[in-house]
């Protein structure tokens, strides 16, 4: 647990693929009117396959380190594949504790795993996941 904690710590502090790129495809702004927070997000397609994500993300370590691990998880995939990663992602999320998640499908994202024990915190580990889901449907 420690070790998952420490990682949402490290990519919150040093979030990867933060900064709003061009060029992009599609774009979608979503907000978590619980708590506030914001995240931007950009992808560029490259065929079928997401050749960049890239956001800016405005709110608590939670949010902003779920943004991170979901850059390094995506880029490089086909779309295809992001939607069952998203979908294990929310069940994991939305499981209050019952689904640890699986290490080899989730990489990273398993540190979230915590977070389903306080519903308040799960909308910001999904916010960027969201926001991934709407960009890619108006791409």
């Amino acid at each position: 647990m420690d070790l998952y904690q420490q990682l949402i710590i490290e990519h919150s502090k040093r979030p990867h693929g933060e900064g709003l790129r061009a060029p992009f495809g599609s774009e979608a702004h979503h907000v978590n009117p619980t708590c506030g927070d914001e995240i931007t997000l950009r992808v560029r397609l490259d065929g079928d396959v997401l050749g960049d994500v890239s956001y800016d993300a405005v709110g608590c370590s939670i949010s902003r380190a779920s943004a991170s691990v979901l850059h390094d998880l995506v880029v490089g995939l086909s779309v295809e594949q992001v939607a069952p990663l998203r979908e294990a992602v929310q069940h994991m999320l939305t499981s209050r504790g019952e689904d640890p998640g699986d290490e080899e499908v989730l990489g990273d994202a398993v540190a979230f795993a915590g977070v389903a024990r306080y519903p308040a915190r799960v909308k910001c580990a999904l916010l960027s996941w969201s926001a991934l889901t709407d960009a890619l449907l108006r791409a």
